[in-house]
């Protein structure tokens, strides 16, 4: 935390959870700072590969089959790994899921010393998914075990500051890793992942959530989609993240443009992939310090219009500050989305059900990630990189106007509450 006084009290139990807060952040910040190097690294390796024998647009289709091969799994595990954090103890969960993290870059390290073609790495690919699925709900429901709940919106904020921190040295570090050995960026992010699986197993906070007995894994999964399906706030404000997302990225379209429309080579790839996250954590730091209090609707709605409009710009241009300065833009109105989102389903969400809930929300807005960059590569295969990214632009602008109609009750919400 970046005031861990803040927590600081006469109490041992509360120095104990401040000590375990910090140490996952530094999880966290480790965590994400080998994901985003990694992914640098696979997309430039599969990319390359591709693209020797193929043309753009079939390299590019190639590039989006790595988001497929993470999205497979993550649907068909999210739900139960959200009543698995529900039902057992999160931190040993998350430190499993960092542990099979580290088995994925060095697998991953070793195929490209030792293994040849595409398909490989689409499996660790899919194993990579596999443990996403069961850390994002985890991660999520286990931050607001650590806090007292007055603090919550702050923590969220700084949370967000940690890992966009992490997203902007990432795509950089991996960048300059894939321009001298992307077998060295695989080594970094095993080590990292082994550093954040570490700070996990230290936590020495009660993280055993309240379990109710009697209870089967269906009946409590459903307990969780039918919260979600009755708060019309956190499903309008998921959903929303959802469909913005899932058309509108361009990130998994990103080693096409470094490569043959700007011409800037893997250095420029690793600060394009970096851009997004610049902003975010700017708008991050500003949350942390001035969290949004009013017209909290307005605000998201606004956000993700600004979201779709730089993902329009960013298709068209031929100027590589330009181009980062527009994902940059799209980075910073995406935290202020991710922020109104968070804050919505931890803040309303009793503990009991975090796991569950947070686990829909992965659900969507994980997948949509892994989803969009698969969506970008087939619209790619048809309309070209360019045009795949303009069309994912305007389709977000269209979801905004859309929701604004569909959920009235998230397009006036005032307060967090």
């Amino acid at each position: 935390m970046a005031d861990t006084g803040t927590f600081a009290t006469t109490s041992d139990n509360d120095a104990l959870f401040r000590r375990s807060y910090v140490l996952y952040l530094t999880g966290r910040f480790c965590g994400t700072l080998a994901t985003t190097s990694q992914a640098v690294v696979i997309a430039w390796e599969v990319y390359e590969i591709a693209r020797g024998a193929m043309s753009v647009a079939e390299a590019a289709f190639a590039v989006g089959m790595i988001g497929l091969a993470q999205f497979l799994p993550l649907v068909a595990l999210t739900l139960h790994a959200g009543e698995v954090a529900d039902r057992h103890n999160r931190r040993l969960i998350l430190t499993l899921c960092y542990l099979a993290q580290f088995l994925t870059a060095v697998g991953l390290a070793l195929h490209l010393e030792f293994g040849s073609g595409l398909w490989p790495v689409f499996a660790l690919s899919a194993l990579f998914g596999s443990a996403r699925a069961f850390f994002q709900p985890t991660a999520s429901a286990l931050g607001p075990m650590l806090v007292p709940p007055r603090l919550l919106p702050r923590a969220i904020a700084t949370n967000s500051l940690v890992a966009q921190l992490a997203g902007i040295l990432g795509p950089a570090l991996g960048g300059v890793l894939c321009a001298v050995s992307p077998l060295a960026g695989y080594a970094m992010c095993a080590g990292l992942y082994a550093c954040a699986a570490a700070s996990a197993r230290l936590i020495r906070a009660n993280t055993q959530p309240v379990v109710e007995p009697g209870r089967s894994r269906a009946t409590q999964i459903r307990e969780g989609l039918e919260y979600v399906w009755g708060n019309k706030l956190v499903f309008g404000a998921i959903s929303l993240d959802l469909f913005a997302v899932l058309l509108g990225g361009a990130t998994g379209l990103l080693p096409v443009f470094a490569r043959d429309v700007l011409h800037v080579g893997p250095e420029g790839f690793g600060a394009l992939r970096s851009a997004p996250a610049v902003g975010a954590l700017l708008m991050a730091g500003c949350l942390a310090v001035r969290p949004i209090r009013r017209h909290i609707g307005l605000k998201m709605f606004g956000a993700v219009a600004v979201f779709g409009l730089m993902t329009l710009l960013f298709a068209f241009s031929e100027s590589f500050l330009f181009s980062a300065a527009c994902l940059a833009v799209l980075g910073g109105a995406d935290m202020v989305s991710v922020f109104t989102r968070q804050s919505l389903v931890q803040i309303a969400t009793p503990d009991r059900m975090r796991g569950r809930v947070s686990a829909v929300s992965t659900l969507f807005i994980g997948a949509s990630n892994e989803l969009g960059e698969f969506e970008s590569g087939v619209t790619a295969r048809f309309l070209g990189p360019i045009g795949a990214v303009a069309f994912g632009g305007i389709g977000a602008l269209i979801v905004t106007g859309v929701w604004a109609r569909l959920f009235p009750s998230l397009r006036k919400a005032d307060r967090l509450t």
